[in-house]
């Protein structure tokens, strides 16, 4: 019984030729690659700042629960770790995003480098957030008061 999966299971791996989304070989080769690139950059939109209403929902739970995680190590850093844990999960979401785009959209031959798109990720999101606070210093963006 034992051979029998593993022979259904070898025919399905050559059949399907699944590969982790998260490595830097070839791209998609597979509708189920592509399929993990389009799950990618629905939960990274799901995260990003993009969605509008994803901040009550989803990304304040998670930056609170980072916070308390962290003062469970020193009590006076919920409110900061917070804030950190909140601009992380929108980095996560935009570089999601990016990954799974690349995951749908990139062509075959083309080389990939895991180092080179987290850096790429990781300064697209920080400007996004630089141009975000400069429209608030400029009062183009209002803050709601609380």
């Amino acid at each position: 019984m034992k051979s029998y999966f593993q022979s259904i299971r070898a025919s399905l791996n050559e059949a399907v030729s699944i590969s982790n989304p998260f490595t830097t070989s070839d791209t998609p080769t597979t509708l189920l690659e592509k399929l993990i690139g389009v799950v990618l950059v629905v939960l990274g939109y799901l995260l990003s700042p993009l969605c509008w209403w994803n901040d009550l929902v989803i990304n304040l739970p998670l930056a609170y629960g980072f916070g308390y995680v962290c003062s469970w190590i020193w009590s006076d850093i919920l409110l900061p770790a917070s804030i950190v844990g909140y601009w992380l999960t929108n980095i996560a979401g935009i570089l999601l995003m990016q990954r799974g785009a690349m995951n749908i959209l990139q062509k075959q031959s083309e080389e990939r480098s895991l180092k080179k798109e987290l850096i790429n990720g990781l300064v697209s999101s920080t400007a996004y957030t630089l141009v975000i606070l400069l429209l608030i210093q400029l009062k183009i963006l209002d803050l709601p008061q609380l």
